[in-house]
């Protein structure tokens, strides 16, 4: 028996997100697919983040067992292949990054301390048709500055309800604890950074639409603390779109003190 950890990068326009759906195109699905068709068992992954449809991964993690033949090496180069279609020339959406053995007792769910997620935004005019799926555009210019600050009042352990919606599991409790939140400016856009260790259901996208409307000058940013204390998500700013987010990385041992976007920001598909 062997318990395998996956490494996934998708870019997740046409696929309605990452959980298997009856009769529709999810990541978990491609890749169960996939995977029980090169390995000859069934396959059931278990993923770190259930992400909506539309959203990207750069390093999603998942995990499954079973007992099969083919050597470790040559399962991410055959199911990228199968991925994209047989094409040698051509990527798929979705790409098996890497792939390692683990201990038959590790869960890349539940052994998860913390992710870092990334928000890109740009202001402005969309500049082509090939970014629409990728950033959250916005006309008029927002004022980093005050996204910045507003930022600091989120960082730290706090009861994040204002910041959950409607619709996503029930949790024991909604107190979560964001390590680092930056706001950087560079190539023409903004990127949020936001790491901690758990997210409850949309909260990296309305924290993004807080800040936005932060930025936009509908919120001061000392009124993030009263948001926050208030419980209340109807006092929290919009829910930014699903494509401008993306799961950038997942963390096993622990959370870094600090997390930036800067070396992520310089990722091609942020040069769209």
């Amino acid at each position: 028996m062997k318990n395998v950890l996956l490494s996934i990068e998708y870019d997740g326009t046409n696929f309605c997100g990452w959980q298997r759906q009856p009769a529709k195109r999810t990541v978990q699905g491609e890749l169960e697919k996939v995977l029980a068709d090169l390995c000859c068992v069934e396959v059931s992954l278990n993923g770190t983040s259930r992400t909506d449809a539309g959203v990207h991964a750069l390093g999603q993690r998942a995990c499954f067992k079973g007992e099969f033949a083919i050597p470790l090496e040559n399962i991410g180069r055959a199911a990228n292949n199968i991925l994209a279609g047989g094409n040698r020339h051509k990527a798929g959406d979705v790409r098996i990054k890497e792939v390692q053995e683990m201990p038959l007792d590790f869960h890349a769910r539940f052994d998860a301390k913390g992710k870092t997620y990334l928000y890109r935004l740009a202001t402005g005019e969309v500049p082509s048709v090939f970014a629409r799926n990728y950033s959250y555009f916005i006309k008029d210019p927002l004022d980093v500055a005050l996204m910045s600050e507003a930022a600091a009042h989120i960082v730290g352990k706090h009861d994040f309800k204002c910041f959950e919606a409607a619709g996503g599991n029930p949790r024991e409790t909604t107190v979560r604890t964001i390590t680092a939140l930056e706001v950087t400016e560079a190539d023409g856009g903004i990127t949020l950074a936001v790491t901690g260790d758990g997210f409850l259901y949309n909260m990296v996208r309305i924290i993004t639409g807080t800040l936005v409307d932060v930025g936009s000058g509908r919120i001061r940013p000392d009124e993030i603390p009263g948001i926050i204390t208030s419980c209340d998500r109807q006092n929290a700013g919009h829910t930014a779109p699903p494509q401008g987010l993306y799961l950038a990385e997942v963390y096993f041992d622990r959370l870094p003190e600090i997390k930036t976007g800067k070396k992520l920001q310089q990722n091609s598909i942020f040069n769209v």
